[in-house]
């Protein structure tokens, strides 16, 4: 028979056996994958802030983004 100590497991002949233990599983309440609040307020952020660079570009060179690479 296995004996339990303090999260480990001492088999019949005495040997310590560490891997028997199970880990602890956390359950996060707020995911923060897939269509979230969190993920949809950021996606609309990034947005904002890439058409904000895109009109600044056009504001400094004079040309727009396809114009730019010619």
């Amino acid at each position: 028979m296995a004996k339990k100590y303090q999260g480990n497991i001492v088999d019949d002949q005495g040997k310590l056996n560490t891997f028997a233990v199970e880990p602890t599983v956390y359950i996060q309440e707020n995911p923060r994958v897939g269509f979230t609040e969190y993920a949809e307020k950021f996606n609309g952020r990034a947005a904002m802030i890439g058409f904000a660079s895109l009109l600044l570009l056009e504001l400094f060179t004079g040309h727009g983004v396809v114009g730019i690479f010619q």
